[in-house]
C-alpha cells in the first residue's frame, strides 16, 4: 500500500468540524456579563473585538487578557462553559456537513486524525458525547493536554509526538481562525488550510502564513490526495 502524502491531519473543532450556530459568541457574551462588561460600553466592545480576533485560542487565556485578573478570568470562563454546555444540551451544536465523512476518508487512506480545540477538556468531552464522536479520531487535545493553546505550536506538536509522526512536513492543519493557521505554520506543517465555515474570512487568513483556503473541511481529503 502506498504511504499517504499526509501522515497526520490536525483539525479544529468549533467552526471547522463542528457548527454551533453562533453558540461560541453567545457564550462569550454570557462570560462578559458575568464579569461586569456592560452592553454599550467601550470596554464591552473592546472585549468583544478581542474575543473575535482571538477565536480558536485557549478560552481561559482569552479571559485572562480581557479581564486582567485571575479571579475574574475564571469566573468568565465558568460562565462561558456553562452557556456553551447549554447550547450542546439543547441540540444547538452539530457536525459540519461532510466533516465526519472527511475524517473517515482520511483515516481510511492512512492519515491519522487529531481533533484540537481551545475548549477545556470537560467542554470538549461534552461536545464529543453530544456528537457521538469519541471514536471518530485517533486523538483529541485541549490546551491543558499540550501545555499552551493556539496560536502556539504545542497542540500540533503534541499530536505529532503522541501519534509517532516522523516529520512535521507530513502534517496538515485545518481551522477556521487565524490562530489555527499560526499554530500550523509555527509547528512546521506542510499543509496549513483555512476553512470558510467559521469565525474568520479569506481576508483574515491573508494576514497570516498558510498554504490553502477551502470552502469546508470536507474538501481536505481531496486536497491531500492531489
Amino acid at each position: 500500500m502506498t504511504a499517504p502524502r499526509c501522515r497526520l491531519a490536525c483539525l479544529d473543532m468549533a467552526g471547522t468540524t463542528v457548527g454551533d450556530d453562533g453558540a461560541v459568541l453567545t457564550a462569550f457574551a454570557a462570560a462578559l456579563d458575568a464579569v461586569g462588561f456592560a452592553d454599550g460600553t467601550p470596554e464591552r466592545q473592546k472585549a468583544v473585538d478581542y474575543t473575535v480576533e482571538t477565536m480558536g485560542q485557549s478560552k481561559i487565556e482569552v479571559f485572562r487578557a480581557v479581564t486582567g485578573d485571575e479571579t475574574s478570568a475564571h469566573r468568565a470562563n465558568a460562565a462561558f462553559e456553562a452557556a456553551y454546555l447549554d447550547a450542546i444540551r439543547s441540540g444547538g451544536v452539530t457536525a459540519i456537513d461532510g466533516a465526519a465523512d472527511a475524517i473517515a476518508a482520511m483515516r481510511a487512506a492512512g492519515t491519522k486524525v487529531a481533533l484540537t480545540t481551545g475548549f477545556s477538556a470537560d467542554t470538549r468531552d461534552a461536545l464529543l458525547d453530544a456528537l457521538g464522536w469519541h471514536d471518530i479520531a485517533d486523538l483529541v487535545l485541549s490546551p491543558s493536554d499540550a501545555g499552551r493553546g493556539r496560536p502556539y505550536p504545542d497542540l500540533v506538536l503534541t499530536a505529532v509526538l503522541r501519534l509517532a509522526v516522523d516529520d512535521v512536513h507530513d502534517v496538515a492543519v485545518a481551522g477556521d481562525t487565524t490562530s489555527d493557521l499560526l499554530t500550523g505554520h509555527r509547528a512546521g506543517a506542510g499543509v496549513v488550510a483555512g476553512v470558510l465555515t467559521g469565525a474568520h474570512t479569506a481576508s483574515d487568513f491573508a494576514t497570516v502564513p498558510h498554504t490553502d483556503v477551502l470552502a469546508s473541511v470536507a474538501d481536505l481529503p481531496a486536497l491531500l490526495a492531489s
